[in-house]
């Protein structure tokens, strides 16, 4: 019953945004349809793609910058061409005792605009106007992990920190800190990806104009 209540919510939130913002995403009929003429256009279960991949999907806990659980199921689905790629670069890391741990991957619109809703600041948060790469299956929130240990690799900031260590161009006085940061930035963008100019691990994938906005939720996904 209180999962129920939250899509009824997050489903009237999507509606009323389309009006207030605008924007209108793709929902889930439409987007089997688009699977037809773009197979492409897939969204991917990367847990399942990637065999061993680790997932913190902190929007399916209340362990966010928001405080609020905004996803019913703690899942990362992008994109096909996104998901191979991920598993090129997962391959490579692994050769070097590393591996990634996913925070966030594909998002539903509504959260967007949730997000936008608590807070303002578009340098850290997208706008709903527009709608984030995350809604189109082309973005990755990510860091790297010892493949021993399974512990994460020390990084400038926390996942989702609003402070200005966490710019990529920002400098980093302690080496480890600064090669970690160079690793990870390294390995996703000779694989197609760029990092975002305000979070380390932010990245979006090249070509994401191709691919549009959604508001299909995981639950829909795996119906």
């Amino acid at each position: 019953m209180k999962y129920a209540l939250i899509i009824i919510c997050m489903i009237s939130l999507g509606v009323q945004a389309q009006k207030k913002y605008g924007l209108t995403p793709m929902k889930l009929e439409e987007y089997q349809k688009s699977l037809v003429s773009n197979p492409q256009n897939e969204l991917v279960n990367l847990e399942k793609f990637i065999p061993g991949l680790v997932l913190d999907i902190r929007y399916a806990t209340t362990n966010n910058f928001t405080g609020t659980k905004i996803y019913n199921l703690p899942r990362a689905y992008a994109r096909k061409p996104v998901a191979e790629a991920l598993k090129r670069i997962q391959a490579e890391l692994k050769k070097q005792g590393l591996e990634l741990k996913i925070f966030d991957a594909y998002r539903p619109y509504s959260a967007t605009v949730m997000f936008y809703e608590t807070y303002h600041d578009t340098t850290y948060v997208a706008s709903p106007y527009k709608g984030s790469k995350h809604n189109r299956g082309c973005a990755l929130d990510l860091t790297l992990i010892d493949s021993k240990t399974r512990k994460e690799l020390q990084m400038p900031t926390g996942w989702d920190s609003f402070k200005k260590e966490a710019w990529p161009a920002t400098p980093v006085a302690d080496p480890v800190v600064r090669k970690n940061r160079k690793t990870l930035i390294e390995s996703m963008e000779k694989n197609g990806f760029k990092v975002s100019t305000s979070e380390w691990w932010h990245f979006d994938f090249v070509g994401w104009q191709k691919f549009t906005v959604m508001d299909i939720d995981f639950e829909e996904l795996e119906k």
